[in-house]
């Protein structure tokens, strides 16, 4: 899949999906989620307070006869039965409605009702920019602030099942620091390296891994030929794996913002995806989150 539209494409002949809302209550979610019910994308289930739901559906324009409506008016009660319906089978998925994020993942990591699987949760983002003719990931730029060695192969792990999802078989991971040598005064440089290395060796199955890279040689062969890099992955990265938190959100708001890019994101490792948006997510980067979040579902 090289676009969002292929996605969407993909999704019109597959399974119905159902969406669980935690405190559906929201404006912006509302909209989102009746774009998707009219695109054929996903059903839903609205988990939240019953009378604010149906004010904002009355004011524009949302039938809630298509939605099962679950009236809890508690924010963290409405979040936890919003789980329950993901883990209890009757969703397929979750998406954060009016609620704090802290809030939100406590009841997802509930461990009697949770979706816990063991695996570190992260943020992964699908990305279609202007000039590329592919698909590319970004991850993490929202859950893990400094991730270890040990985290990153986590985080690696759960891009990886998201790039198959689009059509990646084995997708190419570039590990990016802000030069492309090992330098032991830059830990992002020695995680690299290590990384790259257990790639070399099989213990990351089918994922290619290379680093330490640069951004422009990650993503430009022409960088990475002038610069004299010889690597299966170089210039042809599928995934690109911020060091912190802070490089990974100026680099999303930067292919937002000043790329044009389109963009999705969704948090991986729990049992179901979870679909995190922001206030500030234009209205297409919901529905393509939606969208993803369904494909990511699909078995």
């Amino acid at each position: 899949m090289n676009s969002f539209n292929d996605i969407l494409e993909a999704l019109k002949v597959s399974e119905k999906r159902i969406i669980s809302v935690a405190c559906a209550h929201d404006d912006d979610v509302l909209l989102a989620v009746e774009n998707a019910r009219r695109l054929d994308v996903a059903d839903a289930i609205l988990v939240g307070d019953a009378d604010k739901i149906k004010q904002i559906a009355d004011e524009n324009g949302i039938d809630l006869n298509n939605y099962k409506v679950i009236d809890i008016k508690d924010k963290n009660e409405a979040a936890r039965e919003a789980v329950r319906q993901v883990s209890g089978g009757q969703a397929d998925m979750l998406m954060k409605g009016i609620i704090g994020t802290a809030d939100f993942l406590k009841a997802i990591l509930d461990k009697e009702i949770g979706l816990r699987t063991g695996r570190v949760l992260s943020h992964v983002a699908v990305f279609e920019i202007p000039g590329f003719n592919r698909l590319m990931l970004l991850t993490d730029a929202a859950m893990v602030v400094a991730p270890d060695l040990k985290t990153k192969i986590d985080i690696i792990q759960n891009a990886a099942e998201v790039a198959r999802k689009v059509g990646i078989v084995k997708p190419k991971v570039a590990v990016l620091a802000a030069v492309e040598v090992v330098n032991p005064d830059m830990p992002a440089t020695l995680d690299a390296a290590a990384l790259a290395k257990m790639s070399d060796r099989g213990q990351l199955k089918d994922i290619l891994v290379d680093g330490p890279l640069a951004l422009d040689n990650a993503v430009s062969v022409e960088s990475a030929r002038h610069k004299g890099i010889v690597s299966d992955v170089a210039g042809m990265a599928d995934i690109l794996l911020v060091p912190d938190i802070e490089a990974g959100n100026v680099l999303y708001k930067s292919i937002t913002y000043f790329a044009r890019g389109m963009i999705s994101g969704i948090v991986m490792g729990a049992k179901a995806p979870i679909i995190l948006t922001s206030r500030s997510d234009s209205d297409e980067a919901k529905l393509n989150s939606i969208a993803l979040a369904t494909l990511v579902s699909l078995k």
